[in-house]
């Protein structure tokens, strides 16, 4: 879950704009942050560790002068959280010339398709599966961008939400299945042309005045340039899957996915919860922030009153996209302080997004307890997550799962809840209201993968590390 951003606008300032765009997305990402820009002869880029506002400054920004640019915000799935993993990656097509490629998703053939193109003489110098559509891109034959990116994108298996600068143009690419997220906009300039973006979540557009357009398409291409927007189709499949948990969790609450206001949508989903476990308490809290627009609507349908029961510290980052666990679990300290005087003799309704390790609820649940909480009933606005994801989540294996291997009881006796329950998946898809259960990838609440996955069910992110 990464998030990207691309621009082509005339007499604009467009690392800025992308600068900008990045820090709407910068919860899709906090590992590393990169900005290429291409001025009609070359393609520049600067990246490297940490969030947006550290990896740039106001003279480097000023510094990057072009038509077109491309920024890219890096939570890691394939390959080590280092520098030279940031995006975007340079091209140099040898007809073509220079170029750069930005990735949100996962790729199921990387290795494959990395053993052919060795074979073939290409050296690597990342374990990105990112760097092997660059290689690609590289050894594909045509006479424009169109027809190069067209070629290479019909050997990928996976997910992907792409976008592609070159010196001129910037290219945004969507996978068959449509499994991440891509929004294009328009800045208008009065009578003049307006400037075209597109992003990986809306909120971005409206950080830089744009107006939405539309998403673009699975298995679509959309080019921006100076002629305007061009779309290609380059390959069709008859099943979309959308990754539900954009839904659920990833995508900011002001976004609209499917012409759906996401917090809208998280309301419901407390809604359909209360109605499916309710129990009785003296108050509903959220696990801030992700479980607050589920908290609010199980407290609007149970009737119960919604507290604040938790403070959460604005300095501290998403702890779910962490790198790694230790990380994960001293976020959870750090983020969190509970209300005590707030909380000491209540019955307790603690509303959180998910379930994941367990780790963070059983922290979360103790701290409650300390406060004298007399009773914490959990209520998990999504199905327990039981499978892996291989579509571009750091959860490459069931083992880190606690619902692959326990029970709900087992899970609520762990976490030291008085009672557990999560929303069933009908309840969800009611709650997200767009479309049949068909349309979105809910294989990590059932199995059900739209595409085959390795048969151990299982995806080392630092498999290309060792090659």
């Amino acid at each position: 879950m990464c998030g990207i951003f691309g621009i082509h606008a005339r007499n604009e300032d467009v690392a800025n704009l992308t600068y900008f765009g990045l820090f709407a997305l910068q919860h899709r990402g906090q590992e590393s942050a990169g900005i290429a820009v291409g001025n009609g002869h070359s393609v520049v880029i600067h990246r490297d560790m940490g969030l947006v506002n550290q990896v740039f400054s106001p003279g480097q920004l000023a510094e990057m002068n072009g038509v077109v640019a491309l920024g890219h915000a890096r939570y890691s799935t394939t390959g080590a959280s280092r520098a030279e993993n940031a995006h975007p990656l340079p091209i140099r097509h040898p007809v073509l010339g220079p170029a750069a490629i930005a990735h949100n998703g996962n790729l199921l053939n990387a290795e494959s398709i990395r053993r052919d193109l060795e074979a073939q003489g290409v050296v690597f110098e990342t374990s990105l599966d990112t760097e092997i559509m660059a290689r690609l891109i590289e050894s594909t034959h045509g006479k424009t961008w169109s027809e190069v990116i067209k070629g290479a994108f019909a050997r990928v298996v996976g997910a992907y939400s792409c976008g592609v600068i070159t010196s001129d143009s910037v290219i945004a690419i969507r996978d068959p299945f449509g499994f991440r997220p891509l929004c294009i906009g328009f800045i208008p300039h009065g009578s003049g042309q307006p400037s075209h973006v597109f992003a990986s979540e809306t909120c971005a557009l409206d950080t830089v005045n744009a107006t939405f357009v539309r998403e673009v398409q699975p298995g679509e291409m959309v080019v921006m340039d100076e002629h305007g927007l061009q779309s290609v189709v380059f390959q069709k499949q008859n099943r979309h899957a959308m990754c539900v948990f954009e839904f659920i969790y990833f995508a900011r609450p002001d976004s609209i996915l499917k012409n759906c206001e996401l917090e809208e949508a998280r309301i419901r989903m407390g809604q359909v919860l209360a109605r499916e476990a309710p129990v009785d308490a003296d108050m509903v809290i959220a696990l801030p922030d992700s479980g607050t627009p589920a908290a609010i609507g199980y407290a609007e349908a149970s009737g119960i009153p919604f507290r604040e029961g938790l403070v959460k510290s604005r300095y501290i980052n998403r702890t779910f996209i962490q790198p790694t666990q230790s990380l994960r679990e001293a976020g959870v300290m750090l983020k969190l302080n509970p209300l005590k005087r707030s909380l000491q003799g209540k019955r307790v309704i603690a509303v959180d997004d998910s379930i994941v390790r367990g780790t963070s609820s059983k922290r979360v649940i103790d701290m409650l307890r300390r406060a004298r909480a007399t009773e914490v009933h959990m209520r998990i606005s999504s199905p327990p997550m039981r499978f892996p994801c291989f579509m571009g989540v750091d959860i490459g294996s069931s083992k880190e799962l606690i619902a692959a291997r326990r029970t709900v009881p087992q899970i609520r006796d762990y976490i030291g809840a008085d009672s557990l329950a999560y929303l069933s998946i009908p309840g969800l898809m009611k709650a997200v209201g767009r479309g049949t259960i068909d349309e979105f990838c809910r294989a990590c609440f059932d199995g059900s993968y739209p595409v085959a996955v390795p048969q151990q069910l299982e995806m080392d992110k630092l498999a290309l590390e060792t090659r």
